[in-house]
């Protein structure tokens, strides 16, 4: 028994994240192996994944981060993009690819594409652990994608619910009707 259980079960196992990122690190160094590429991580919800994909892209790397904000503490996306904190490289004639957590609306990252490309980068690719299609609002193309969900609400591997959970060593789905028991039992740390 784990400490997740009472609210969450196993939708993707460490294992399958583990394995899915060493190929698309084999995928990325293949696009990128001639000119390298600026990987950014989109925090914090990408940490996690962002580690472990790195690990195995096999060309130069610069690694940068935003702090992009469109959740807050809600389960569903307020549709607001905030940028907390900008890129610190210069992307003007390089490959950059934004690596995220999780696509739903594709709202922030469409955003985000469209204020980057005003920096004149040579390309811009995107990473996503999970990609939720059937959330789509806005067209986002998705070049490197570890796993499709159902519309569901997840946790874990970077992924967290009003600040926790993200410490979750897998991807775990909300079990129907526990969120009144799950808000009660966060509220003592609140």
């Amino acid at each position: 028994m784990d400490i997740y259980d009472d609210f969450f079960e196993t939708l993707i196992p460490e294992d399958q994240i583990l394995q899915r990122c060493k190929e698309l690190g084999a995928e990325i160094t293949e696009k990128y192996k001639e000119d390298g590429v600026i990987a950014v991580g989109i925090l914090r919800g990408c940490t996690l994944f962002y580690t472990e994909l790195v690990k195995h892209i096999h060309c130069p790397v610069i690694f940068d981060f935003m702090f992009v904000s469109s959740y807050g503490n809600e389960m569903v996306s307020s549709g607001v993009v905030k940028i907390e904190r900008d890129l610190e490289t210069n992307i003007k004639g390089k490959n950059v690819l934004l690596i995220d957590d999780i696509i739903d609306t594709g709202r922030t990252l469409a955003n985000l594409q469209e204020m980057l490309q005003v920096r004149h980068p040579k390309t811009i690719d995107i990473c996503t652990m999970l990609d939720k299609k059937a959330k789509r609002e806005s067209f986002v193309q998705v070049d490197f994608s570890a796993f499709d969900i159902d519309d569901c609400f997840v946790v874990g591997y970077g992924l967290d619910y009003k600040q926790f959970y993200r410490n979750m060593p897998y991807i775990g789905k909300l079990i129907d009707g526990k969120q009144p028991a799950l808000d009660q039992f966060l509220s003592k740390f609140e």
